[in-house]
């Protein structure tokens, strides 16, 4: 940047558009730093206390335990609403994250969201899972491929996709790995 706040010849910008002001030191109460000091986003996980039934001594121990927690947590939804589990590594539930809420027949679901939150908890793997609206737990073409594709993803990060769970009404599911699509 040339001290009129414009960008060098060299052409090179920040990322995200900001731009750095030599004349304005970033950390307070500091003289100028020859070289531009950048700001670090400080992260923290908070976890607050939720109404929904657990399961016996807080492990998951099958699909229909982590189907009726997400149910609980989805209940009422009239859109498309997609939930992550956090468990530790002897499958005790740790969080729930809310990671999507859509529109009636879809959600925008990235990897990045999805294990973003899922590391800062320390999980050692995670459960999906999302409700329908209309009642069917059917899972669609989609729903199948995403989880492919979290799967892959959670290899590489070391965190275990052990299941995507589709609710329905009235305590209906179905789990991706007993149906075998996963």
């Amino acid at each position: 940047m040339s001290r009129s706040g414009g960008p060098r010849s060299s052409g090179c910008l920040p990322q995200g558009g900001h731009h750095l002001n030599p004349d304005r030191p970033l950390i307070p109460n500091a003289a100028a730093p020859s070289t531009p000091v950048l700001r670090v986003r400080e992260m923290e996980v908070r976890y607050l206390p939720g109404r929904h039934p657990l399961p016996v001594g807080g492990r998951i121990q099958c699909a229909r335990e982590a189907a009726r927690l997400a149910s609980d947590a989805t209940a009422n939804a009239t859109i498309e609403e997609v939930l992550a589990l956090h468990l530790d590594a002897r499958h005790n539930l740790i969080g729930l994250h809310r990671v999507s809420q859509g529109t009636l027949d879809s959600a925008p679901v990235h990897p990045r969201e999805v294990f973003k939150v899922a590391l800062l908890a320390n999980a050692a793997s995670i459960i999906l899972a999302h409700n329908h609206p209309s009642g069917d737990p059917t899972p669609s073409d989609e729903d199948v491929l995403l989880t492919r594709r979290l799967v892959a993803a959670g290899e590489l990060l070391g965190v275990g996709v052990l299941d995507h769970i589709v609710i329905g009404q009235d305590g209906a599911f179905c789990s991706l790995r007993e149906s075998g699509r996963l």
